[in-house]
């Protein structure tokens, strides 16, 4: 099946009608009849039926349409790459970072690299790491960064900055001279805890079950941000990420390090032999002065 096959019964699909179709992809409609024709003769398969003058698709049409909706981000990237080669412009940067990493470091990151780089287009994505791995496997960016290295034979792995697990809590529940807690003093404590293969998380889980009374977990989120807002429900105590602190610590949340440090390393991934274009590496160093200023203060 050719792409303007895929096209006309996508066309189809939207508009329910020939004409309506054929005015979509400003095609006579007659000619649109014959690239539909053709497209159920080389696929063997009903299309459409016609339904009370309607274009009714079939179940074989309606399966496709979901391989067709995942091949649309593939062809609307190649457009925008067609775009910018047309205008001479540089292609666009493509950059998947953890959630936590989304809310302070890669925009104030991206901002500044836009000073440098005015022209350069930029997509910016969120996703756990497994999934990090696979857009980088794929193609689909050129950077990621995440709070774990997964060590996979086929990435580069970069460590750019260090910082330390802290302990959230409603504001006045540490004292003044806390400068740290001990996780001893979360025995018995109401916390949140986080779902999922976290590899952070599970140190800590077993730490925090092994003190006496264990910690009472009874709600768990997927990532560091969702337990923050629990924190500040008052769900509880939450142990989270040195950015997902820092956050919290400007919402008046209070926040420190817990004893003995679980050290936190911020590390940006890149498909192996690749080579970064001048406004990815001037993002990687825009990035690592920003984590390393941010987990500073």
């Amino acid at each position: 099946m050719r792409l303007r096959h895929i096209e006309v019964i996508q066309a189809l699909l939207q508009t329910g009608s020939l004409g309506a179709a054929a005015d979509l992809l400003q095609l006579a409609p007659a000619t649109l009849g014959e690239i539909l024709q053709d497209a159920e003769q080389q696929s063997g398969l009903l299309l459409f039926a016609k339904v009370r003058g309607r274009l009714q698709p079939t179940r074989e049409a309606l399966e496709l349409e979901a391989a067709f909706n995942q091949l649309q981000l593939p062809l609307e990237q190649i457009a925008r790459l067609a775009g910018n080669l047309r205008l001479h412009r540089e292609p666009t940067l493509r950059v998947v970072c953890t959630p936590t990493l989304a809310q302070h470091l890669l925009p104030q990151s991206i901002a500044a690299l836009r000073k440098r780089y005015q022209e350069t287009p930029c997509t910016l994505f969120h996703q756990h790491t497994s999934e990090i791995v696979r857009s980088l496997l794929l193609g689909e960016c050129e950077l990621g960064l995440s709070l774990h290295d997964p060590r996979h034979p086929k990435l580069a792995c970069t460590a750019l900055a260090d910082g330390k697990l802290q302990l959230l809590a409603p504001k006045g529940w540490l004292a003044p001279k806390h400068k740290y807690i001990g996780l001893h003093e979360l025995a018995g404590q109401t916390m949140v805890g986080l779902e999922g293969q976290d590899p952070l998380s599970r140190l800590l889980e077993k730490k925090l079950e092994a003190l006496h009374p264990a910690p009472h977990i009874q709600t768990r989120v997927q990532t560091y941000q969702m337990m923050r807002s629990m924190v500040e429900a008052g769900e509880g105590l939450a142990i989270v990420d040195p950015f997902t602190a820092i956050g919290a610590r400007l919402a008046g949340l209070d926040v420190c390090p817990i004893s003995p440090a679980v050290p936190v390393t911020l590390y940006a991934l890149t498909a192996l032999g690749s080579e970064p274009s001048p406004a990815l590496k001037a993002l990687l160093e825009i990035v690592t002065q920003k984590a390393q200023s941010l987990l500073a203060g």
